[in-house]
C-alpha cells in the first residue's frame, strides 16, 4: 500500500532528478563544453530551472506535504520521514514566493555570466564583465524583494546557503575572527620560512599521479568518481555513486593542484557519505555550505598540510616528481604553512584565507543592500585588500575578477568559506578526543579511520539537521571562533618555532 510519505518521496525524487540534470549541464559547462556552446547552455539551464521550479512550488507539492505531515502519526521528530516533511515545507514556503520567470532568468543570467567572466578574467577586463555582474545583482535584489520576515536583504541570500543564519551573526563572528587574524599575520610577517621546494618544475603528468595518490587515500574510487580540470576548481555530485571533482595545474607550483584536489575530494566525501535512505530527496541536497566547506578545509589543511601527513606526502612528492622535488617532511610541512599575504584566495594560507573571505562578504553585502555600485567595486576591493593584507592589487584579474561566484549569481555563498574553517576547528577538537591514534594514523597515510568518523558523525545525515543542531549534537556548541584560532596558533607556533 502506498502511503502519503511514499507519494511525497516519489514526487520529490522527480524534482531532485531535474536538479541533477541541471547540475550535469553545469559540470559540463565548466569542464568539457566548447566555448561556443555557452548561449545554448544558458537556455537549456533556464528551461530546466523553469520546469523544476514550477513543479516544486505547485499547490500539488503543498498538498503532498500536508498529507505526509498528517500521516507521521507521532513519528520521532528525528526520523527521516519527519525531517523530510520539515525540510521540504521550509524550502517550499521559501521557493513559492519566487516567480518562475525570475528563477529561470537567474539561471540563464548565471550561465551567461560565467562564460563572460572566463574571458574577462583572462583579459583583465572588468569593464566588459560589469554589465553582466550588474544584471546578476539586479536579479538578486528582485529575488530578495520576494520575501518578508527577514531583517535585511542580505539575510535572504545568506539563508539560501546557510539556512537560518543571519548577517548579524556572521558580522559578529567575522569581527572576532579579524581581531585574531590581523595581529597574528602581522606577527609572523617578521619571520622567514623557506618555500623554494614548492617552486620547482614538476611535470604535470607527475602532478596528476600525486593528486590521484592523495585523493585515493582519502576515499576517491574511480568506479564512482571523476577527476577533471577546471578554470576554478569545484565539486559536484549526482547521487552518492557519481561524484565529480576538479582541480587546476601549475607546472612550477604543485601545491595548487595537490591541495585543490584534496579540498574538492573533501567535498566529494561529504556527498558520497549521505545515507542511502536519503538519496533523491531534499535531505540529500546538502544546503549548509558552511558544513560542506568544513569538510574540504579539514582535509586540505588540517590533514593535507598537517605535520603528521607530511611524513608520507614528502616521499610521494619526491617519487611523483622523479626526484625534482627532493624535500624532507619537516621542510615541506613548514613550506606549505608559510603565512604569506597574497592576492588569490584559493592559493591563500590558512591565516590570511579568512580575511579574503571577510572582504568578499563585506563587499557583496554592500552590493545587495545598495551601499555599493558595481562600477565602484574594483576601487572598493583594492582599498579593502590594502587594509587587510597590506598589498596593492596589481590588476583586476588578481583582484575583483578572480572568483567565479558573482558571475554565476552565487550571492550569499562567500561567508560559508570562513564559517567552514571555524567548524573544521571545532570538529578537529572532537575528532582528536575520539581518535587518540589519529596523528599516528595520518603519519602512516591511513586516512580511513578519519573518513569513517566523519561519515558517522556528519556525512550520513545529509540535510536532516541544521548546522547549529548538528554542531550541538557533535561538539556541544554553535559555531565558534575559539577552537580554530587555538588550532591555528598551535600549528603556526610549531611551523615558525615561536610562542603565539
Amino acid at each position: 500500500m502506498t502511503t502519503p510519505i511514499d507519494t511525497l518521496r516519489t514526487w520529490l525524487a522527480q524534482i531532485h532528478d531535474l536538479r541533477d540534470a541541471a547540475l550535469l549541464l553545469d559540470w559540463d559547462q565548466h569542464t568539457m563544453m566548447p566555448r561556443r556552446g555557452g548561449e545554448g547552455r544558458a537556455e537549456a539551464l533556464a528551461t530546466l530551472e523553469r520546469i523544476r521550479h514550477e513543479k516544486f512550488v505547485s499547490s500539488e507539492t503543498g498538498s503532498l506535504i500536508d498529507g505526509a505531515e498528517g500521516a507521521l502519526n507521532g513519528a520521532s521528530p528525528d526520523s527521516d520521514d519527519a525531517r523530510l516533511v520539515t525540510v521540504t515545507r521550509r524550502r517550499w514556503e521559501k521557493a513559492r514566493r519566487v516567480p518562475t520567470d525570475l528563477a529561470a532568468e537567474m539561471a540563464r543570467a548565471g550561465s551567461i555570466g560565467q562564460e563572460v567572466w572566463i574571458q574577462a578574467r583572462a583579459e583583465n577586463d572588468f569593464e566588459s564583465f560589469a554589465p553582466y555582474l550588474a544584471r546578476n545583482m539586479d536579479l538578486v535584489r528582485r529575488y530578495t524583494e520576494c520575501f518578508d520576515g527577514f531583517d535585511r536583504p542580505y539575510d535572504v541570500v545568506l539563508d539560501d546557503y546557510e539556512p537560518t543564519m543571519r548577517s548579524e551573526t556572521v558580522e559578529r563572528l567575522f569581527t572576532e575572527l579579524k581581531a585574531e587574524l590581523m595581529p597574528l599575520i602581522g606577527r609572523l610577517a617578521e619571520e622567514e620560512v623557506d618555500t623554494s621546494c614548492l617552486h620547482v618544475a614538476f611535470p604535470l603528468d607527475g602532478q596528476r599521479r600525486l593528486v590521484e595518490w592523495a585523493v585515493r587515500r582519502m576515499g576517491f574510487d574511480p568506479e564512482g568518481w571523476r577527476l577533471d580540470d577546471a578554470v576554478h576548481p569545484f565539486a559536484t555530485c549526482f547521487g552518492s555513486r557519481d561524484v565529480r571533482i576538479t582541480t587546476r595545474w601549475d607546472e612550477n607550483y604543485f601545491p595548487m593542484a595537490l591541495f585543490g584536489g584534496m579540498h574538492e575530494c573533501g567535498h566529494g566525501l561529504y556527498e558520497e557519505g549521505v545515507a542511502d535512505s536519503l538519496q533523491r530527496s531534499p535531505l540529500a541536497r546538502l544546503e549548509s555550505l558552511s558544513l560542506h566547506e568544513s569538510q574540504s578545509r579539514l582535509w586540505e589543511n588540517l590533514v593535507g598540510r598537517g605535520r603528521s601527513f607530511s611524513h608520507v606526502l614528502a616521499p610521494a612528492v619526491k617519487e611523483m616528481s622523479a626526484g625534482a622535488v627532493d624535500v624532507d617532511p619537516l621542510t615541506l610541512y613548514r613550506a606549505v604553512n608559510r603565512v604569506d599575504p597574497s592576492f588569490i584566495r584559493v592559493e591563500a594560507d590558512e591565516a590570511t584565507y579568512g580575511l579574503h573571505v571577510v572582504l568578499r562578504f563585506e563587499l557583496e553585502r554592500d552590493l545587495v543592500e545598495g551601499r555599493l555600485n558595481v562600477s565602484e567595486l574594483p576601487e572598493a576591493w583594492n582599498a579593502r585588500f590594502k587594509e587587510y593584507m597590506g598589498l596593492d592589487v596589481p590588476d583586476n584579474a588578481q583582484g575583483v575578477l578572480q572568483d567565479v561566484h558573482w558571475s554565476a549569481g552565487l550571492i550569499g555563498y562567500f561567508p560559508t568559506y570562513a564559517l567552514g574553517n571555524l567548524i573544521a576547528g571545532q570538529l578537529w577538537e572532537r575528532i582528536q578526543a575520539d581518535l587518540p591514534q589519529l596523528e599516528e594514523e595520518l603519519g602512516a597515510g591511513q586516512l580511513g579511520p578519519l573518513r569513517e568518523w566523519l561519515r558517522e558523525h556528519v556525512h550520513q545525515y545529509g540535510s536532516k539537521f541544521p548546522t547549529t543542531e548538528l554542531l550541538e549534537r557533535v561538539v556541544g556548541s554553535p559555531i565558534a571562533v575559539g577552537p580554530f584560532i587555538t588550532y591555528l596558533k598551535r600549528k603556526l607556533g610549531d611551523v615558525y618555532g615561536v610562542e603565539l
